[in-house]
């Protein structure tokens, strides 16, 4: 896992993991983060990973990277006002009618069903690349303003999880069991591929496969950044992955958005809780074997720092009393299959792209990350 070559000066690494609408959090941690640098303007993140919704994260931060304080006031400005409009269509007699048709198309093999999915993602793509230069992303490379950057998705005819980088020189392209390194000038379609959602958005082709949500099959979310020569790692996730859910008796079927929630949180949570275990096993195994025999037996292996920032509160309990900002065609659609209630509300939470929700979860990012300055602070080295 620790397998990219040391380099002269440490590089720390930004992971910013999927969840829609959870992953306005990040962006409360990234505010707390500027307000406590002593140099604010300087960024402090030199290898920036984003998947999912974190990939749009990622991105902003990978081009404004020469301003810290100006990427982080972009993303603000976005989730801040963020509507749900802006990221998708509803319209329930005809998109959604038309992707379950598309759905039953496929049952006939004579049919030729098009772009399956349940939502319109075009907003976001305009909102993406109204809002992104993806031009400066090497600009700001070749300023050593940033080192490197990757963007996440899940192949559907591979099954690969594939991180599309774009870096600087000396970076070299990996391939590992289910997952692989692809060098590449980075886009919209990349953000657009990492964030579709199955069955909510559309797949992306790039090249010559169709790529969807990059959390489905990323089994080590961390892995994108150590690859590129991080040395310390510091992960914002978008649910709370050690927290302790009570074991009560159910006296009803689950509703499809209970099952559907379970799902995504399989997806957007499990692989980071086992990624994050795995690397501080890794560690501990390090630290006990002896430097001068690790040399002898020609090891490579290093410590890599890593500090994880979680919300501390339930994010599904407390999207309940947002959902009625969602406009009315969304509301009608996820009350069909059972997120408008509270049991099913886990769905809707990453659904729900509007500005009470998002301002209220970077409210949390922000106040979580400040209880925790001194640790922040040590970690990116910049402690008085």
């Amino acid at each position: 896992m620790n397998e990219a070559p040391v380099t002269a000066k440490p590089k720390t690494g930004l992971v910013l993991t999927g969840g829609g609408a959870r992953a306005a959090y990040q962006v409360g941690v990234l505010k707390a983060i500027d307000e406590l640098l002593a140099m604010p303007e300087q960024n402090p993140f030199h290898i920036v990973c984003g998947t999912s919704a974190g990939a749009l994260n990622a991105a902003t931060l990978a081009v404004f990277s020469d301003n810290f304080s100006a990427a982080v006031q972009n993303l603000r400005q976005v989730w801040e006002h963020m509507r749900a409009h802006h990221v998708f269509r509803a319209a329930p007699l005809g998109t959604v009618v038309k992707g379950l048709a598309h759905w039953g198309a496929t049952m006939l093999p004579v049919l030729e069903p098009g772009p399956i999915s349940l939502l319109d993602n075009a907003p976001l793509e305009n909102l993406v690349t109204k809002r992104l230069d993806f031009s400066r992303i090497q600009e700001n490379i070749d300023a050593g303003a940033l080192y490197a950057v990757s963007i996440t998705c899940s192949g559907y005819s591979s099954g690969e999880s594939v991180s599309f980088y774009q870096g600087g020189p000396g970076l070299e392209a990996w391939e590992r069991t289910q997952r692989i390194g692809c060098a590449t000038p980075l886009g919209a379609e990349h953000l657009m591929a990492s964030s579709a959602l199955p069955f909510i958005f559309p797949a992306v082709k790039i090249n010559r496969e169709f790529f969807g949500d990059g959390s489905m099959r990323q089994i080590a979310p961390i892995s994108p950044a150590l690859h590129l020569g991080a040395d310390r790692v510091l992960v914002i996730g978008t649910g709370r992955p050690n927290a302790e859910v009570p074991r009560v008796r159910a006296h009803t079927y689950p509703s499809l958005a209970q099952i559907a929630g379970h799902a995504m949180n399989s997806i957007f949570l499990d692989s980071l809780s086992v990624d994050i275990e795995r690397m501080q096993r890794i560690n501990r195994t390090i630290s006990l074997i002896p430097e001068e025999k690790a040399k002898a037996a020609g090891l490579s292996l290093r410590k890599v720092e890593v500090l994880v920032m979680s919300p501390s509160q339930s994010i599904e309990r407390m999207a309940p009393r947002f959902l009625g900002e969602l406009p009315w065609a969304a509301r009608f659609m996820l009350r069909g299959v059972g997120a408008m209630s509270r049991s099913g509300s886990n769905l809707a939470s990453y659904l729900l792209f509007e500005s009470g929700f998002c301002r209220s979860l970077i409210d949390l990012g922000y106040q979580d990350t400040m209880v925790r300055r001194t640790e922040v602070l040590e970690f990116l080295g910049a402690a008085n």
